[in-house]
């Protein structure tokens, strides 16, 4: 099982968490806010708009709130000079990290990154250092229980995807990012819920990390996901998933 559903897998678990405290709501506010000022206010017509609205619909966000998001990032109302950022570095033994951020405040925001960063064990690199080593792609991760292996991956190779694994406990597919909702709409016309489901920067090689090292890295990665100003983070570690699960508090 790679490092990148790994940590997806563990992420799922704390998801009604995250939503208690309203993390999650922040986060979406600001994706469904660049999403709308990149590609516009109709969902049908702006992929990660409906993606975005879709995941907020999932935590049960107000619908007021999601029309404001939307309202604010197409300029119909006041409050969306927000801009998206990516940030790289690299943490604990190596593993190499990009951060994406929505923020209206740039400054402010990497000063802040590179302090959660230097306390966590990492550094911040400079732009290029480390995203030639991930590959943009959609990812969808569903449960193994849900469904029969050839029947998903033939169905998901079809609809345009060009990579599908058989992991420990879930199957993978990986698609072009052009691709992504023609996939993920395929899958769930046959009644498959993914685990998780996005475009995401995936990691052409990992790094093996164990013990204490492996400890600093998930914390490292949850300081940098409990910040209100970041997005994704994407890591190349590969940590044994009964010692990631213990690691993440």
């Amino acid at each position: 099982m790679s490092g990148h559903s790994k940590w997806h897998s563990i992420k799922h678990k704390k998801g009604a968490i995250d939503a208690k405290r309203g993390r999650a709501f922040t986060k979406l506010i600001k994706e469904i806010t660049i999403a709308a000022r990149i590609g516009g206010g109709d969902p049908e017509g702006n992929p990660r708009l409906r993606k975005a609205i879709s995941d907020a619909k999932e935590v049960n966000m107000p619908a007021d709130n999601i029309k404001r998001a939307v309202m604010k990032g197409t300029g119909e109302l006041e409050g969306g000079q927000l801009e998206e950022l990516q940030y790289e570095g690299y943490g604990p033994s190596g593993v190499a990290m990009i951060v994406t951020v929505v923020t209206d405040n740039r400054n402010r925001t990497v000063s802040e990154i590179r302090h959660v960063f230097s306390k966590n064990g990492g550094n911040m690199g400079e732009a290029g250092s480390v995203s030639w080593m991930f590959h943009k792609k959609g990812y969808i991760a569903i449960e193994k229980s849900k469904g029969d292996e050839e029947t998903l991956m033939n169905l998901a190779i079809d609809a345009g995807a060009d990579d599908f694994s058989s992991e420990e406990s879930t199957y993978e597919i990986y698609t072009p990012p052009e691709a992504f909702d023609k996939v993920l709409s395929a899958v769930k016309a046959k009644g498959l819920e993914p685990q998780t489901a996005e475009v995401s920067m995936i990691p052409q090689n990992y790094v093996k990390v164990e013990g204490k090292a492996a400890q600093q890295v998930v914390k490292l990665m949850e300081a940098l996901d409990e910040h209100d100003d970041v997005q994704h983070v994407y890591a190349n570690f590969d940590i044994e998933e009964s010692e990631l699960a213990e690691a993440v508090s």
